[in-house]
């Protein structure tokens, strides 16, 4: 609490004391630990000793070795897919346009693309959960985890490197072999809804609870980490378009006959375009009710590019929106431009002791939040449209990622300062620390 690495002397005095060996003080215990079980636990003792004596995961080393160990793996697979694509001349002449109508398709959208800004949410995650960690932030306890089974930073870096090693060594064996091949989506999601206690199935199970409850959120109590991912979804709108194309393409066996076009061209598609897009700001519509009057008039005005009232209303809906969101992002969910506060416009209580980090978050956030004008740019090339559209979708993730870290600072503050009714409260000492 103060800082200072009095652990020793703290256990030292706490051995030494009486009650740590009375038998009334086990008792009382006992009585306590009966009390809980039967009015906070339905009778239930496992379950009350989850919340009573919950016990902290130990940490192995063995999860930081298959982090560098799947880094390597995937700049070498990387490395050897660029030169093996060079000395093949897959990109250049006939080949190139072959490639480009055959191959890439099927890779930008299930791999260089969903699984790219997949892996890139987990590594902001890591961060957050690294920082969060050195600055004390309990976000356990926030999130009502279990600290047995929660993420930690390394589980998040190792998942992010395994998804991206998995998908270059996709693209090796691809081009080895010279096939069309099939996309590994229907394998991830195999991986996520698989019964065995292996990949994380905790949290993995606690994700799907989680969109079931934030897709059917008037059937069901919504909690803060409910909204949080809800948040998280509104930042992978590309995600879950690429995740469309996929289905259709699936569906109508695109994979073998690499008629892609069936289904951009099919208009049932392209209005669920619009649905998915809205979607993620249906489910916090409170919130984004301006940013899908947007998200409408710039899909609307992607396909009429020339029509100058359309480039007017994405104008007019996306600058409303941005500033909506921005008024949101700073005031509501960072707990910032606060006018009475002794820190100039940030608040009172601050983690990070150099402000100078707060005024920057926010102008980076506010740049980021403007990057929806690219939606008029006039981009003739499609193949440099979708790199740019890829880019922006990227730092729109890297944006959460950094709005994450603040908004889950605000709320640990809000937990400390309102004293919040919680069914456990955690100890004022430091958890026990996994990296030793």
């Amino acid at each position: 609490v103060s800082n200072q690495n009095a652990s020793e002397c703290y256990l030292k005095a706490v051995k030494e004391s009486h009650f740590i060996s009375s038998d009334k003080v086990v008792r009382l215990m006992d009585e306590v630990e009966s009390i809980f079980e039967k009015h906070f636990a339905n009778n239930d003792r496992k379950k009350a000793m989850k919340f009573l004596r919950p016990q902290q995961r130990k940490a192995s080393h063995m999860v930081t070795f298959f982090v560098g160990l799947f880094t390597g793996c995937f700049v070498s697979l990387f490395t050897v897919y660029a030169l093996l694509a060079h000395l093949m001349g897959i990109f250049y002449g006939g080949r190139r346009k072959d490639y480009m109508n055959t191959v890439y398709p099927i890779f930008r959208c299930e791999l260089c693309s969903m699984f790219a800004l997949l892996s890139l949410h987990l590594f902001m995650h890591g961060c957050n959960l690294f920082m969060w960690k050195s600055k004390r932030i309990n976000y356990n306890f926030i999130f009502e985890s279990s600290p047995k089974t929660a993420l930690t930073y390394r589980d998040a870096f190792l998942m992010c490197t395994t998804f991206m090693t998995i998908v270059v060594g996709a693209l090796v064996i691809h081009l080895l072999l010279g096939a069309s091949g099939y996309p590994q989506g229907p394998l991830a999601f195999s991986m996520l809804v698989c019964p065995f206690n292996i990949f994380y199935r905790p949290t993995r199970y606690r994700f799907i609870r989680i969109i079931r409850n934030i897709v059917c959120c008037p059937f069901f109590k919504v909690a803060l980490v409910d909204f949080f991912m809800a948040d998280q979804l509104t930042s992978q709108i590309p995600l879950l378009r690429h995740l469309e194309t996929i289905a259709c393409n699936l569906l109508a066996r695109n994979f073998r006959t690499h008629h892609y076009e069936t289904c951009s061209d099919v208009k049932l598609f392209q209005e669920l375009t619009y649905v998915i897009s809205f979607f993620p700001y249906y489910w916090r519509a409170m919130q984004y009710v301006s940013a899908m009057v947007a998200a409408g008039a710039k899909l609307t005005y992607e396909r009429n590019k020339d029509d100058h009232v359309w480039f007017a209303m994405v104008l007019v809906t996306s600058g409303v929106a941005t500033v909506y969101q921005l008024y949101w992002d700073f005031y509501r969910d960072w707990g910032l431009l606060r006018s009475t506060s002794t820190n100039l416009w940030l608040r009172d209580n601050l983690i990070l002791k150099n402000k100078s980090i707060y005024y920057m978050s926010m102008a980076l956030n506010a740049v980021l939040r403007v990057a929806w004008l690219e939606t008029t740019m006039k981009i003739d090339k499609d193949s440099e449209k979708k790199l740019l559209d890829f880019l922006l979708a990227s730092l729109e993730v890297i944006r959460r990622g950094h709005w994450n870290f603040y908004r889950l600072e605000n709320e640990h503050l809000n937990n400390v300062g309102k004293y919040r009714a919680v069914k456990e409260v955690p100890l004022p000492f430091g958890e026990i620390d996994s990296d030793g």
